[in-house]
């Protein structure tokens, strides 16, 4: 099970890569570093992915800067992490709260 103070100790030890996956969807979703960072230290885990390949992943609900949701997925792989992705839940498939996806 991810821990997000862990993932939150990566950031600050700057064991944090980001994915050539996620830099090219952070820039045309218009989502900066600095909104990841936010999001990862604001936020908490709500969904785990502990099956995903190579390292276990987790779905981490957070704010950036200008306090709009955010949702980051980030692993754990031991010593470090990588941002798989980031984006702006959409509110028709999540609920109020950006935490439970709607059926």
């Amino acid at each position: 099970m991810i821990e997000i103070d862990v993932l939150r100790q990566y950031f600050e030890e700057d064991k944090v890569v980001i994915t050539n996956h996620a830099s090219e969807r952070f820039r045309q979703r218009n989502i900066r570093m600095k909104d990841i960072r936010a999001g990862v230290k604001t936020g908490e885990i709500i969904e785990q992915y502990p099956e995903d390949f190579p390292f276990p992943s987790c779905l981490i609900l957070g704010y950036t800067c200008d306090k709009r949701p955010i949702h980051i997925v980030m692993s754990d792989e031991g010593t470090s992490s990588r941002i798989i992705t980031a984006y702006i839940p959409d509110n028709n498939k999540w609920k109020f709260d950006f935490k439970p996806r709607k059926e």
